[in-house]
């Protein structure tokens, strides 16, 4: 089998830090309900001078660097994300001009949410498999800025997101292990962005569907892709969940009866960053050397659409 091995990582994430504490002067909440309830300490928010695509090329630009190859050898940029600056040109665009990658790539965005960067691994997955040239790479960014998009006011959502960008660059492994699972439900009501004739295009999200809706299908997408590798959940040696909120991934854990080094977190760090989550999660591994040639792991993520997917990869 052709899988996918990530040859370099890179994340960025604003410098502004916005604390539970300050959260809590504009509405009627305080830093241990916010950490009892989600695990979230702190979350970055973009500078008036900060878009989008500038935390993608940062991102973009340190996976390169991690990966040590060319540029004239990327032949796909995708960036996952609900939250482009601009409808066109896309964020992917953007960052092959910034990052003055030949003309020869193909750019584009895609939009599954949470879900955005594990769809977009597997579609370049897709297009790689359909290179003359197997020696080429995919560069698959996530990257948000949902704080633009956030009512301030409404303590069901305010508390919980946050800005950032991760980026991985890719290229096919023969005879590496590769699994993929994915689904989606169309439903407005749970979670979604902005509504027909709002000038505003704010976050709205029921928590409690939410999170019921995570901790069922979480573990579904992690079954899906054991049972197709003929692999149990005692073989993996990471499982990398979208950091959406503490209390799920800790009963996703509790369900399969594995340790917490098992299921990273940084989600005290930074929030729910969407699409960017996973990838800044792997390249923070990445820095502090935890992945070793061989191992397997698991990226399993959820978000609006409804929409779901897990990839299963060796490291």
């Amino acid at each position: 089998m052709n899988g996918l091995k990530i040859v370099g990582l890179g994340h960025f994430v604003p410098e502004n830090v916005y604390t539970n504490d300050e959260i809590s002067k504009n509405i009627e909440t305080d830093d241990e309900w916010i950490r009892t309830r989600t695990g979230i300490e702190e979350r970055r928010f973009v500078g008036n001078d900060e878009t989008n695509y500038s935390l993608a090329v940062k991102a973009a630009d340190m996976a390169i660097k991690n990966a040590g190859v060319s540029k004239d050898d990327i032949s796909y940029i995708i960036t996952c994300t609900f939250s482009a600056d601009f409808p066109v040109p896309s964020i992917a665009c953007m960052v092959q001009s910034e990052l003055e990658i030949g003309d020869s790539c193909t750019c584009f965005d895609i939009n599954a949410a949470c879900s955005g960067f594990l769809y977009g691994l597997h579609t370049v997955r897709g297009l790689l498999l359909q290179e003359k040239d197997k020696n080429k790479y995919g560069l698959v960014i996530g990257s948000e800025v949902i704080s633009r998009h956030l009512d301030m006011n409404d303590r069901e959502t305010c508390i919980l997101f946050g800005d950032g960008a991760g980026a991985a660059v890719v290229k096919l492994e023969e005879n590496y292990l590769y699994e993929f699972t994915s689904g989606s439900k169309g439903n407005y009501e749970v979670l979604h962005v902005g509504a027909l004739n709002e000038d505003k295009q704010y976050v709205g999200m029921k928590g409690k569907d939410v999170f019921k809706f995570a901790v069922t299908t979480i573990p579904k997408c992690i079954n899906n892709v054991l049972n197709e590798s003929n692999l149990s959940i005692d073989d993996i040696d990471y499982v990398v969940c979208h950091q959406a909120n503490k209390r799920i991934i800790e009963a996703v854990m509790t369900k399969y009866k594995q340790p917490a080094e098992k299921f990273p977190m940084n989600i005290m760090k930074y929030g729910n960053t969407s699409a960017a989550s996973i990838p800044i999660m792997l390249s923070e591994m990445n820095e502090k050397g935890m992945f070793k040639k061989g191992q397997k792991v698991i990226l399993v993520g959820f978000g609006a659409g409804l929409t779901w997917a897990a990839n299963l990869i060796e490291i």
